[in-house]
């Protein structure tokens, strides 16, 4: 799996230091989004987008 590089940060991150940011990453092989709590940038979430329904006609 590619661990993303280019980290966003979140535009509200909190009223305290500033540690308490909302990062989000996206990796395009596989296509996948990261999350991940700044105070931990080394454990993250990592979700895969779900594909879009497909429409049949008989």
């Amino acid at each position: 799996m590619t661990t993303p590089d280019n980290w966003q940060k979140s535009s509200f991150s909190g009223f305290g230091d500033g540690n308490d940011c909302l990062e989000l990453a996206t990796a395009p092989t596989p296509a996948t989004i990261h999350l991940r709590e700044s105070e931990e940038p080394t454990t993250q979430l990592t979700t895969t987008p779900t594909p879009s329904p497909t429409s049949s006609t008989t």
